[in-house]
């Protein structure tokens, strides 16, 4: 039996889209002979839906979106789909709704699935809206049982993870219902090293509860998640028979053997037919049979993929062709600069360089460098003039005081108008360039260069942004944007931006070190202290100074009010600042007493 599973990208609420781009994977799927294709959890509204749930008239179009589908599917092809269901005793308690794969074949609903393991950690917030699926449940499709999973799932397995997170394991279940194997509907976000971690859990897990597993993970990023796609089939000895593209998308062709109740395994390493992770119906489909597509050679090849999909995708599915930026010459707005170059290509991109009396002269020098490897449009606009006319409109109520920190952050604010008034003007983008070290302390500027409808690099560390530049300039990124530099051996970041120090350039001879620890230290006790929950005794354990780890703690509570109203972040790590992080504004509590 032929198997296709469908990498998808998805638009939440496009349901007539989405449903196109179901269908057409199916026709592809049905011409390749298969005789079952699985799509990605929710596919047909897309994931996550989030509060959308809550409208009646979109639950309606979605169940009239779902009986459309199904007749306009191949005759000859089993879909499994991901979709909202109604829950029919939600009156006699219970949510109204439930997570749900449903099973189309002969054009008609034959089974729907319930996603039994709803996570409300991080990011999700599943039991707000969703019914837990009650058992186990299987299909029969050409006398070969089937288990079917959704997402968490599968995340459960104990002896893998050390302890369990649910009372219910549904692995554990269907291998008592003697499935021939197991399929996973999933919309699981990226973080970094997760598609490794995911590929090993899955392992384990086959060799755990005796079965094959196909996976099929949703690509494309919504809203601040992205998804990695990386789909997997995992044969009962724990080989890979299949594995798809990360960060785009494609149909995975397998197939099963009923004989040895497992995959069959031809598969080797080797490339998958590129392509940009296209949404809807655009195109068909790249399909890969028999080999297996790479996973991302280090972590920071698998970043740069990750952040230019997240760009590229909240963009247009926003609405967006062109993006501005404000350019410093500084490292955090040249990797984005470069990151939106790759997303969207160097002509939708304008850097605007907005120097102040205090700005060096490399300052304009480095950005110019970068706007010409790249070739993407600058726009030189100085605030010398403006500054001015706020100190003389201020000079009254100010007349007693001596200037601080309130005049260096007029000077970002300024600049934060600036951009937003060209953004307005001409329908762009604006995009910011703070990175997680900046956010995490508030070493930035409320409405002004925490201005922008994207965070693209806030969950990214400093010490991360210079390790992506670095990797940039060895020549290892296939963007076709840097084509040119990387077959002529030149550099995409200008080395001076590299390596000279930090600064905000806000006063004369400033440094960020001036006012913060050395990013290395800084970046160690945010790791420890924002994805890890360490305390102050862990800290200075782990080597830190005790009044050091006692000011970046003070200083990270401080700055949560800022982060409240930034834009949102593309999320890269367990832990970034935003749906996830949920940090009070008011509160008496020091996390340093912890």
């Amino acid at each position: 039996m032929k198997i296709a599973l469908a990498q998808l990208n998805l638009v939440v609420g496009d349901l007539a889209g989405n449903a196109r781009a179901i269908l057409n994977a199916a026709q592809q799927a049905s011409r390749q002979g298969a005789r079952l294709l699985v799509v990605p959890e929710l596919a047909l509204c897309g994931y996550p839906p989030r509060d959308l749930l809550a409208w009646p008239s979109f639950l309606e179009a979605t169940k009239q979106q779902l009986t459309k589908l199904a007749r306009e599917l191949p005759p000859n092809l089993a879909v499994l789909t991901g979709t909202i269901i109604g829950n029919l005793l939600a009156t006699e308690g219970g949510k109204s709704l439930f997570n749900s794969a449903v099973l189309i074949d002969s054009c008609a609903l034959r089974h729907v699935f319930s996603k039994r393991l709803l996570p409300t950690y991080d990011v999700f917030d599943e039991g707000r809206y969703f019914e837990p699926g009650k058992k186990a449940e299987w299909f029969t499709l050409d006398d070969i049982k089937i288990g079917v999973t959704i997402c968490e799932d599968i995340w459960n397995n104990n002896q893998f993870w050390g302890r369990k997170f649910y009372d219910v394991d549904p692995l554990a279940e269907l291998a008592d219902c003697d499935v021939d194997w197991v399929v996973n509907l999933s919309a699981s976000p990226y973080t970094i090293g997760k598609p490794r971690l995911r590929e090993e859990m899955l392992q384990h897990s086959v060799l755990n509860y005796g079965f094959p597993i196909a996976y099929v993970n949703q690509v494309g990023s919504n809203d601040d998640l992205i998804f990695d796609g990386t789909s997997l089939v995992i044969s009962r000895t724990g080989a890979i028979a299949a594995r798809g593209a990360s960060f785009e998308t494609g149909l995975i062709i397998t197939e099963f053997n009923p004989e040895t109740r497992d995959f069959v395994v031809t598969g080797q390493e080797g490339s998958w037919p590129h392509s940009l992770p296209l949404l809807a119906d655009e195109q068909p489909l790249p399909e890969q049979t028999g080999l297996l597509a790479p996973l991302a050679p280090s972590t920071d090849a698998e970043l740069w993929s990750a952040l230019v999909l997240g760009i590229r995708d909240y963009a247009r599915k926003c609405g967006f062709r062109k993006i501005v930026l404000g350019l410093s010459g500084g490292i955090d707005s040249t990797l984005v600069g470069a990151l939106a170059v790759a997303a969207l290509g160097a002509e939708n991109v304008l850097g605007v360089l907005m120097p102040s009396p205090y700005s060096s002269d490399h300052s304009i020098t480095d950005a110019l460098a970068l706007a010409e490897n790249l070739g993407f449009q600058t726009l030189k606009l100085p605030i010398g003039d403006l500054m001015a006319t706020f100190e003389q409109t201020l000079a009254e109520p100010f007349a007693q005081t001596q200037p601080d920190v309130t005049e260096e952050n007029l000077q970002s604010r300024i600049r934060g108008n600036l951009l937003m008034a060209l953004a307005n003007k001409f329908g762009y983008l604006l995009i910011s360039t703070g990175n997680k070290s900046e956010m995490a302390v508030g070493y930035c500027t409320l409405y002004g260069d925490t201005n922008g409808g994207l965070a693209a690099i806030a969950d990214v560390p400093k010490t991360r942004v210079y390790s992506l530049c670095h990797w940039l300039n060895q020549g290892q990124v296939g963007a076709a944007a840097f084509a040119r530099l990387v077959s002529q051996g030149a550099e995409i970041v200008p080395s001076n931006v590299l390596n000279k120090p930090p600064s905000a350039e806000l006063r004369p001879d400033q440094l960020d070190q001036d006012s913060l620890p050395p990013y290395e230290i800084l970046d160690d006790i945010l790791d420890r202290l924002v994805n890890r929950r360490q305390s102050l005794a862990d800290l200075v354990a782990a080597g830190h100074e005790s009044a050091t780890v006692r000011r970046v703690m003070h200083l990270v509570a401080r700055a949560e009010f800022k982060r409240r109203q930034t834009p949102p972040v593309l999320k890269v790590s367990d832990q970034a600042f935003g749906v996830g992080w949920r940090m009070p504004i008011a509160s008496c509590w020091q996390l340093s007493d912890a």
